[in-house]
Parts: C-alpha cells; sequence; structure tokens
C-alpha cells in the first residue's frame, strides 16, 4: 500500500467492525442498550497498578508487527501505534473462545496471563498514562457501536465497560450517517488529527470497536526556531533532498553509541516520556539495522542508555539536528496478524462466541496513524479498524533514513514507533 508522507504525532484510533457470517442470518431481540448493567465489582479498575507481564507482552507484539510490515514497506515511511492495536485486539480478545482465543493470545504474545489479569493491566495503564506530565497531554477512550437488535451478551459488554471505560451504543448500520456518527466520534478523541476511518458500512457489519489514543508533549529542551534552516536529508537511494533541519545544543541527555548506530532520548515535559531516535551509521544500511531490531535487542539498548558508564549519559554538550516532519500513514493489517499465527481469527470457524451467539470472523483489520514533529514537541494519532463480518561524538544529525519510537519510561509502554525514510512537510 502506497504510504502517504504526511505526518502527525498523537491520536491512535483502533476500529473495530464486526459483521455477521454469511451462514448464519438467526438473530436475538437482545440489544446493547439492554445488556448496559453495572458490574459487580467492588474493586476500581487500575487500582491493582501496572503489570509489567502486560507491558513486556505488548512490547514484544510491537517488534513483530513493525517486522511484518517492513517486509512489505522496506522502502517506505512507516508509522504505527502498538498501544492502540493491543488495547483493541485485546478488547477483541474478550470475545474469543477455544482456538480462536489461544490464537489471539499467541500473536498477542498473552500467554501465561489470564483474562482478567489482562483486563485489569490495561485498566492500569488506562490510569497511569492519563495526564502523566504538566507539559504532556494523552488521552485513551473507547466504545462500541453496535447494529440495533444484535445478541450481544452481557459479560462482554460488561468487561469492556468496567475495564476500558467503553462507551456501549446501537447504530443502525443501514442508515446513511452511520460513518459520519463513526467518523465524528474519531475526530472528537483524537483532537482533530484524523477525521475519516469508515467510508461506509457493509450491511452485515454487527459491530465497530473503536479505541482512540491522542497524544502531544512538548519537549523539555525545544528547538529555537530561528535555528531551523534547510539541509541536505539523503534518501535510501543515496540523493539528498532539502529539507528543514532543527538544530539544539543540549546537555546531560541520555544517549548510547555502538558500532551499528547512534541513540538518543528526546524528553517530553518532566522527562517521563520520551522519543528514542536510532540513527543506523553511515557505513550501515537501514536494512541491515532492522535486521537486529527485537524486543530483546531493544531492552539492551534500553539498558545501554540507562549506563553512565557505556555512554548512556552524555554529560558533556551534543549538538541536536533533527527533521521537522508531518507524516499520514494508512496500511491493512489482515496479512501481518495471519503471519503472526491469528489466522484462524480470519476464517469461517472463528469462535467469538464469548460476545455473541452468532458466528463471526475477522474480515479487515485496517491502521491509520498521523504524527507531526516540530520545534515544540511531538504530536501524535492512529487509527485501527478491525472489520468482522457474517560513542558519544560532539553531535548528532539525522540527516538520513531513522528509526523512532515514542515511550512511557515509567512502565515501559511504547506509545508510537516509525522508521522515517523520506521526511516531508505538508
Amino acid at each position: 500500500m502506497k504510504i502517504r508522507n504526511r505526518v502527525i504525532l498523537a491520536a491512535s484510533i483502533l476500529l473495530v467492525v464486526l459483521g455477521l457470517s454469511e451462514r448464519l442470518c438467526a438473530k436475538q431481540s437482545t440489544s446493547v442498550a439492554a445488556t448496559e448493567a453495572q458490574p459487580s465489582v467492588s474493586k476500581q479498575p487500575g487500582d491493582e497498578g501496572v503489570n509489567a507481564k502486560l507491558v513486556t507482552a505488548n512490547t514484544r507484539l510491537s517488534f513483530k508487527l513493525f517486522r511484518e510490515l517492513l517486509k512489505k514497506q522496506p522502502n517506505e515511511n512507516i508509522f504505527i501505534s502498538p498501544a492502540s492495536v493491543t488495547i483493541a485486539l485485546d478488547m477483541v480478545y474478550n470475545g474469543a473462545n477455544g482456538k480462536t482465543q489461544q490464537a489471539i493470545a499467541q500473536t498477542l504474545e498473552l500467554q501465561g496471563m489470564s483474562l482478567q489479569e489482562i483486563n485489569q493491566a490495561n485498566a492500569a495503564l488506562k490510569v497511569t498514562l492519563s495526564n502523566p506530565d504538566p507539559e504532556v497531554q494523552i488521552s485513551i477512550a473507547n466504545s462500541l457501536w453496535a447494529g440495533e437488535a444484535e445478541p450481544f451478551k452481557p459479560e462482554f459488554i460488561e468487561k469492556i465497560q468496567h475495564f476500558y471505560s467503553a462507551e456501549a451504543k446501537n447504530l443502525n448500520f443501514g442508515t446513511s450517517g452511520a460513518s459520519n456518527i463513526i467518523n465524528d466520534w474519531v475526530k472528537e478523541n483524537t483532537n482533530g488529527k484524523i477525521d475519516k476511518m469508515v467510508d461506509e458500512i457493509s450491511s452485515d457489519t454487527v459491530f465497530v470497536l473503536l479505541n482512540a489514543i491522542y497524544f502531544k508533549g512538548n519537549w523539555t529542551y525545544p528547538f529555537p526556531p530561528e535555528a531551523t534552516k534547510q539541509q541536505p536529508f539523503t534518501l535510501l537511494n543515496g540523493t539528498q533532498k532539502p529539507h528543514p533541519m532543527m538544530f539544539r545544543q543540549v546537555n546531560n541527555l541520555q544517549y548510547y553509541q555502538n558500532e551499528m548506530f547512534q541513540a538518543i532520548s528526546l524528553p517530553y515535559g518532566e522527562g517521563r516520556l520520551s522519543m528514542y531516535i536510532f540513527l543506523p551509521s553511515k557505513e550501515v544500511s537501514l536494512k541491515t539495522f532492522y535486521e537486529s531490531l527485537n524486543a530483546e535487542n531493544w531492552q539492551k539498548w534500553l539498558n545501554q542508555f540507562d549506563s553512565p558508564d557505556k555512554s548512556g549519559d552524555h554529560t558533556g554538550e551534543i549538538l541536536i539536528g533533527l527533521p521537522r516532519f508531518k507524516l499520514e500513514y494508512s496500511i491493512e493489517l489482515n496479512d501481518a496478524l495471519k503471519a503472526l499465527g491469528m489466522e484462524i481469527a480470519f476464517q469461517e470457524g472463528a469462535d467469538f462466541s464469548a460476545m455473541t451467539p452468532s458466528r463471526l470472523r475477522i474480515d479487515l483489520v485496517k491502521h491509520k496513524t498521523f504524527v507531526e514533529v516540530n520545534e515544540e514537541g511531538t504530536e501524535a494519532a492512529a487509527v485501527t479498524g478491525v472489520s468482522m463480518t457474517r560513542g558519544i561524538p560532539d553531535e548528532m544529525i539525522v540527516d538520513r533514513p531513522f528509526f523512532l519510537v515514542i515511550r512511557d519510561n515509567q512502565t515501559g509502554t511504547i506509545l508510537f514507533m516509525g522508521s522515517i525514510v523520506e521526511p516531508e512537510e505538508k
């Protein structure tokens, strides 16, 4: 799929559209509105604290999914929100049973965790990520839009309402305005950064499950606008193009360098969240760098950032050069998720009986993102839709393709990650 090379960094929406199998049309009169009873749970979601096992699982999926996308788009910009993808699929996981549930658990790296653990961990993560810093805004919203008179099980609705704070509403998908209602929700919960996710809704649609994440962070050390200047950016084919490059002299940044790359952590606000930039050495291709990129090496490299004796703390002054850019990205995730083990969820025999007696299968998983990086900071957005049917140098100038991650340093959650091979401003 051709990527639009426009960038904006900050909102993430997982759109999950569920449809009926063509063979089954048995419907009951139970509606979502009739199942909105409050769960009988005394503890408030989030009371248990963030579960490190879920963060580890999400990190593993992040790099597995990123690797699959690189296979199809090795020479294009990629920008995804692993946090958005995992939250949406975790909600879908609540509705799966049998081999379908096992396949989703394997793909999401959830083996060894009970459903209760997973849900509690997601609730806690949502709580701890909300308003983490005066200079950082993160909002997470979930919603379920169900076709009228579809027989959803009260237990499923209660779980996503209680643990994921999901709104549950009925919607007549047969009307022309149904897609506009969903797109309005997307626009509102991404602060206008993503204004359209659905073109039209199939008559076979059973429900649409949405997760939206919005992020906006101001740099701890802003780049002075007057220091921005046009500078050559070297593309993958070796040619150069002029592009606005932001510059800033900074002391005491977390930094790491080895024979393969330079890497730096650019903090937002009080430093809980950072953007990690990995710039392959001039002698190392981006492809070679990505061959070593996995969850294990990611953690090993992070540990080096934290070790002053191994260049983790750059106590001297360093000149940072970072391209100012905007990017908009769209991708279908079906093939990637099937390759990672979820193929059964897309087949006629899929078992989603924990959410409804109707036989459902996933038809399409679509992901959209938006990111902007400028002198003040970063703003980002993402949308994922699942439709179901019946050495320390004195400078680091990022003037060639690079890898970036936006991470919550407290929980280890990866909010966004991307491969920028050609920054653009539009």
